[in-house]
């Protein structure tokens, strides 16, 4: 792979919020970068996989983790990457539909069942137990990235 600056070293940053869009797509930049990291040494403690949260994204696309992963190898730009996306898609979306599913995300709150609230819940207060305002898995990941690297909830 070829590594140079724009390398995300994800054992002294986050990478990008799961928030930022890249075609259109929530999730992607983050998934991105994390490959990047991986692919470079840099990870820290972050994951790669295609799953937890990326899965949504690999289901949503029909785009084969592996097959992503070897492109980033390849060293593009977050543009060849999006183009390859489009390109390599099993389940192509049109722009309506990728702005619905990465609106949807966004919001998307933990399921009602006892279990995933609980885990929630867990998960918020390992990092505050006062702020009322983190309702959504983004909001957790946002909250997550910026403590893990000194910041204050």
């Amino acid at each position: 792979m070829n590594t140079n600056d724009s390398t995300p070293d994800l054992t002294q940053r986050p990478p990008r919020s799961p928030r930022v869009r890249l075609g259109g797509y929530v999730l992607l930049p983050r998934i991105l970068d994390k490959g990047r990291a991986a692919l470079a040494g840099k990870l820290g403690a972050y994951h790669f996989a295609g799953a937890g949260m990326d899965r949504h994204f690999f289901n949503f696309t029909g785009v084969e983790f592996e097959a992503l992963k070897n492109e980033i190898a390849r060293g593009g730009g977050d543009g060849e990457l999006l183009a390859w996306v489009n390109a390599n898609a099993k389940l192509p979306r049109q722009p309506w539909e990728i702005a619905a599913w990465s609106d949807y995300h966004e919001r998307r709150t933990p399921d009602s069942d006892a279990e995933t609230l609980a885990y929630f819940a867990e998960a918020v207060a390992k990092f505050t137990k006062t702020r009322e305002d983190i309702g959504t898995w983004f909001d957790l990941l946002d909250l997550d990235d910026h403590c893990s690297f000194g910041g204050k909830a």
